[in-house]
């Protein structure tokens, strides 16, 4: 599908039966982007709010998360897509979900090199309970909040941004891609056009010459 379709360029094709895009990828609207300026903050905080009190009041990582991801996801909706991926760049993504994976599982294998369970968090009270004075139980409210703060809410805010635009790179066209795609087929229409009046040209100086000779051949003969 050609770039002009999916641009909004509803032109009948007889090559291609799929359904063009009635509008543009993107449309800016002063009344999205107002309401999403002042909607953001509120927004962000309470995520914030729901993913450090998870462990004492209702909510949690993976609930803060999700709605520090659907800020990202406001922004796109309401300034683009490409300028919001331009902005927060792949490889922060990636990190990110990375550093939670990576936090998640040092807390809760640690325990076990310790010779106790998966997300022991009590294993750490002789290592660290001098030191930082705590109580044992104090351990597992700790342990609870860093593996709720760094590890799942990082992971969940990561992996929900990095399916979006990796949704939203599928949908979006590359302009380059398809001009380069057109330009092949215009240029082997071209070609195609030039061998076809070559050959033309050729048959009809085949032609021309062959009369030329029976003419030439005629009058001979009747001399």
């Amino acid at each position: 599908m050609s770039s002009d379709r999916l641009n909004g360029d509803t032109r009948d094709s007889p090559t291609d039966s799929r359904v063009a895009r009635q509008r543009p990828l993107y449309s800016e609207s002063q009344v999205i982007m107002t309401t999403v300026k002042a909607v953001i903050p509120f927004v962000l905080t309470y995520g914030l709010f729901i993913t450090f009190h998870g462990t004492s009041s209702p909510g949690g990582g993976f609930q803060g998360g999700a709605l520090i991801a659907s800020v990202v996801l406001m922004i796109a909706f309401a300034f683009g897509i490409e300028s919001t991926r331009t902005w927060l760049s792949n490889t922060l993504v990636v990190v990110l979900a990375t550093l939670g994976v990576a936090i998640f599982a040092g807390i809760a294998l640690i325990p076990m090199l310790l010779g106790e369970n998966f997300l022991d968090y009590t294993a750490y009270y002789p290592l660290l309970g001098d030191a930082l004075g705590l109580k044992e139980y104090e351990f597992v409210k700790y342990g609870m909040e860093a593996v709720e703060i760094g590890g799942i809410a990082f992971i969940v805010a990561g992996v929900l941004m990095g399916l979006f635009f990796a949704l939203a790179a599928g949908m979006t066209p590359t302009s380059e891609t398809n001009t380069v795609g057109d330009d092949a087929g215009d240029n082997a229409s071209d070609n195609t056009g030039d061998a076809s009046d070559a050959a033309d040209d050729s048959a009809a100086g085949d032609a021309t010459d062959a009369g030329v000779t029976n003419d030439a051949t005629d009058g001979g003969d009747s001399q």
